[in-house]
């Protein structure tokens, strides 16, 4: 955020709104083998942040809806308001300016989702917004990563850059921050499942492995790029045999009971590849073609029933365009 400080803004009050409103989308992280790099976005579920300017300077939250009071509404201690407090001192206007923030979560809290980056971004989008758009969604970017700190202690981009970006994601690297938006083939679709069980983001990043072997690691390079590459064809079978993990998968699918099953269903339903969102426990199938996103995830979900384990399903297309203005 050092080279956002030493910029100006010249803030037109006379376009400063009333009220925004924004919905921010729920994203799949690491994309099997791009842990903490690649991500991207989803149609729903999502959150949403209606956001008000008040005469009484400072931030304050006016309700949160749909979080089980599991988040806090202390300003300094919400990622939504801690962001937009830190945006509005970056501006230099927290003095000056009073807001109220309503959250509403459409999406479960430690489902994998991306449920933090999604509030965050909302709220950040929303309050430049408000002010008539004074940052770019690249110079909004430092200040979504540091909620994803407040949130897991961990400042990493993979759940957020495509949340604010849209689309598909790499992040090349942190210092500085540098993202990519890479090319979505129109016929990629999701199909997430949540099994109903608890893996808290900090646990499963504590059963990561801090060093791996030289021939794994070429390995997962390999997938990497061959992803990537396959992108950019629109190749669906180099996306196929390319979307594999050696790395944090075979850890992590530990916390998330029945995986490797709901992985055979997956892939004998059609899809291209399957794997964890990002710490879990939600898992995603990609595939080619909504019908088939929908059987595999459809097929893990009769699954599950069985094992007597509650789940939600969502099936969806890369959501390309990321935040969006409801009024």
């Amino acid at each position: 955020m050092e080279s956002l400080e030493k910029k100006q803004y010249e803030l037109d009050f006379t376009k400063i709104r009333e009220s925004v409103r924004v919905f921010a989308p729920a994203t799949v992280a690491n994309m099997i083998c791009g842990f903490d790099i690649l991500g991207f976005a989803v149609d729903y579920p999502g959150d949403e942040v209606a956001m008000y300017r008040v005469e009484e300077p400072g931030v304050r939250i006016r309700t949160i809806v749909g979080d089980d009071g599991k988040l806090p509404l202390d300003a300094d201690r919400n990622t939504v308001s801690a962001c937009v407090k830190m945006l509005l001192a970056h501006l230099g206007i927290q003095d000056e300016l009073g807001i109220e923030i309503e959250l509403t979560k459409h999406m479960p809290i430690g489902s994998g989702l991306g449920s933090s980056s999604a509030s965050t971004v909302a709220g950040l989008f929303a309050v430049n917004s408000l002010l008539g758009n004074p940052l770019s969604k690249e110079e909004l970017m430092p200040f979504c990563v540091e909620g994803e700190r407040l949130a897991c202690g961990h400042g990493h981009a993979d759940n957020v850059a495509p949340a604010l970006m849209g689309g598909i994601t790499l992040v090349r690297g942190y210092q500085p921050l540098d993202v990519i938006k890479l090319p979505v083939p129109d016929e990629l679709y999701a199909g997430i499942v949540f099994p109903q069980v608890d893996v808290p983001t900090r646990d499963a990043r504590q059963l990561i492995k801090e060093k791996v072997l030289l021939k794994d690691a070429v390995t997962q390079w390999g997938n990497i790029a061959g992803l990537i590459a396959g992108l950019y064809e629109r190749d669906y079978a180099l996306i196929s045999r390319s979307m594999h993990d050696v790395l944090i998968e075979p850890t992590r699918a530990i916390l998330i009971p029945e995986f490797y099953e709901m992985k055979r269903i997956a892939l004998a339903a059609g899809a291209l590849s399957f794997g964890i969102s990002g710490s879990g426990p939600s898992v995603v199938a990609i595939a080619r073609g909504k019908e088939v996103a929908e059987q595999a995830a459809s097929f893990i979900q009769q699954h599950l029933t069985q094992c007597e384990i509650e789940s939600l399903k969502y099936v969806s297309s890369v959501n390309v365009d990321g935040p969006k203005l409801l009024d």
